[in-house]
């Protein structure tokens, strides 16, 4: 006897693929003729599509008003879905169709800081050195919910364990010190010593908005753990600014706007190309606060992958 298959009902009340391109071209050129055009098709084949796409669902998706057209509550609620799903079947379909041409596309996660900080001065030596690798590179402050689709090759974070089907190994740990540009030491001597940078303007890094990677260590814990009260200052004239993005933190002190804390992998280059100083010995070591590079096992035998994982453990060694 055959065995039939069940129905997937799944797929089965999954509407035309055709029809949902022709409502997000429509959704966002509010036209139906111009939705033809950006598709290659007729005015008549989108409008004939758009209604049977509506007689799926049972509702309308578009106020027509003449030749223009407004979605609907269902429509705006139906196109706020579809675009994103769209997107990640485009940008799949892209990265399968590059890597078919001999291109190898690599998904690299890390946090914007890292990106910006660490990655951009090192990067086009290894992009130069493997021409045949397409990176894609995705910025995010969680890492624990990504958005749909995204399933990176390597992960650079805070997280141990990022999620199943990764295994994670240690980059560094947080070394932390203060940083300034010379013109803002020239003009303020006094920041050559604890009391003075604590008396002066201080740019803080704050955890709002940074859940699952904000760093620990703020200006109170590092003052106290070198035996200061920062609390003490708060009274005073001098400004605090707390910044919840540690680039923008950066640009500021850059700016000559105050006294930043550093943390020693990103703003070594800094250091090394003179734009920032450290205008004090003094440090944290955290030897606890660790960074680790999470690799895909399904990628375990992708050479291009491992190139880049191989690159980043080398750079940090």
């Amino acid at each position: 006897m055959v065995k039939h298959t069940e129905p997937d009902q799944s797929l089965i009340q999954i509407p035309s693929l055709r029809a949902v391109k022709a409502f997000v071209a429509a959704a966002k050129h509010q036209n139906f003729t111009r939705a033809a055009e950006s598709l290659c098709v007729t005015q008549a084949a989108v409008s004939r599509q758009i209604k049977d796409l509506e007689a799926f669902l049972g509702t309308d998706l578009f106020v027509r008003a003449g030749r223009a057209v407004e979605l609907t509550e269902a429509g705006a609620l139906f196109f706020d879905a579809v675009q994103l799903s769209l997107s990640n079947i485009s940008q799949a379909s892209a990265r399968i169709r590059r890597q078919s041409y001999g291109k190898r596309v690599v998904t690299l996660c890390c946090s914007p800081a890292f990106s910006a900080l660490w990655l951009v001065h090192r990067l086009p030596r290894f992009l130069a050195q493997n021409p045949d690798i397409d990176l894609n590179l995705v910025t995010t402050q969680n890492f624990f919910h990504m958005e749909p689709g995204v399933r990176p090759d390597i992960v650079v974070s805070k997280v141990s364990t990022i999620r199943d089907g990764y295994h994670s190994h240690r980059l560094v740990h947080d070394i932390i010190y203060p940083v300034c540009t010379p013109q803002y030491l020239k003009q303020h001597p006094e920041a050559q010593s604890l009391e003075g940078i604590k008396s002066g303007p201080l740019l803080n890094l704050s955890p709002y908005g940074r859940a699952q990677v904000a760093e620990h260590v703020d200006w109170f814990i590092w003052f106290e753990a070198h035996g200061l009260n920062l609390e003490a200052r708060l009274a005073s004239s001098a400004q605090f600014l707390n910044v919840n993005d540690y680039n923008a933190m950066i640009m500021l002190t850059l700016a000559h706007q105050g006294v930043a804390l550093g943390w020693h992998y990103l703003v070594d280059p800094l250091v090394q190309q003179g734009l920032l100083v450290r205008p004090v010995d003094a440090q944290l070591e955290h030897k606890e606060s660790q960074h680790f590079l999470s690799f895909s096992n399904e990628k375990v035998d992708d050479s291009a992958c491992c190139r880049l994982r191989d690159w980043i453990l080398e750079n940090f060694e």
